[in-house]
């Protein structure tokens, strides 16, 4: 049985790189390199596990972001997706979660039309650069689909899906039909890298790229700065601790006596 799969993945800095204005309290972005978000990486592999396992099966990468994001499209190509759609308009740009979400539904709604409808819509649990883990959930409620969150383990049969979602005491067994959306965490497979026939492949690739009309969403009520209803006041880099202070000592007991010493002098206990 072949499937019908899109991906949301998004152009990330690479974190590794960044650095913050101690002034304004804001990123530095200027000369940082971009990746694919980590998460979508994960993603994005799933899917391409499933393409590997049923012939036919089709992979489309959705993203939104500035016309630089092509690069990580033509990667995510290179890694073996077969066709890829960027979202881009400056009247999309400072859209916080929920206008994002309005643009990404929008996109794949029109997506959904040019492949013929799909069965899963994988995405990252969260973006490294923001964290919220929220535009993955926006995306399932506004396109009406069921949803499963910090999937870990994945299992396909036919249309009836079955996920391990990762718990912080644990995880639960979730079964649910097709059509449906995911977000992947990493403990869920190790992507693949590009190969060299996809790179060659993917630098002759066009992108498509659709504007806010494309997608037909309303500019002024739906996606953008403006109508975005998270304000964020302030962002600042917390102040490095102190330097730790290891007790010393030749054996369990004595490290033990050491510790209660040094936290009575301290006046702790």
């Amino acid at each position: 049985m072949a499937y019908k799969i899109i991906v949301c993945a998004k152009q990330v800095p690479d974190t590794n790189e960044i650095k913050t204005n101690p002034e304004t309290g804001t990123l530095i972005r200027d000369g940082v390199p971009s990746i694919l978000n980590n998460d979508d990486a994960n993603a994005l592999e799933e899917a391409l596990k499933i393409k590997d396992a049923h012939p036919g099966t089709v992979i489309t990468v959705v993203t939104m972001g500035p016309p630089q994001a092509d690069v990580m499209l033509k990667e995510c190509l290179a890694m073996g997706a077969d066709d890829a759609i960027l979202l881009s308009d400056r009247a999309l740009g400072g859209s916080d979660t929920w206008a994002t979400s309005n643009a990404i539904s929008a996109g794949i709604r029109k997506a959904a039309e040019k492949m013929g409808g799909y069965d899963i819509i994988f995405a990252g649990r969260q973006a490294i650069d923001g964290d919220t883990a929220q535009v993955g959930p926006q995306i399932a409620e506004k396109l009406g689909v069921p949803q499963v969150s910090y999937v870990k383990k994945f299992e396909l049969d036919g249309n009836k899906v079955t996920v391990e979602r990762a718990l912080e005491d644990g995880y639960e067994v979730i079964e649910l039909q097709t059509p449906c959306l995911l977000t992947a965490i990493k403990e869920l497979n190790t992507p693949r890298y590009m190969y060299i026939r996809g790179i060659y492949e993917a630098e002759k690739a066009e992108i498509s790229v659709w504007n806010a009309d494309d997608i037909g969403v309303d500019k002024e009520k739906e996606v953008g700065l403006r109508p975005s209803p998270t304000n964020v006041f302030k962002s600042f880099t917390p102040k490095p601790k102190g330097a730790g202070q290891k007790v010393a000592g030749d054996t369990e007991k004595e490290i033990a006596k050491n510790l209660l010493i040094s936290l009575k002098d301290k006046n702790i206990i």
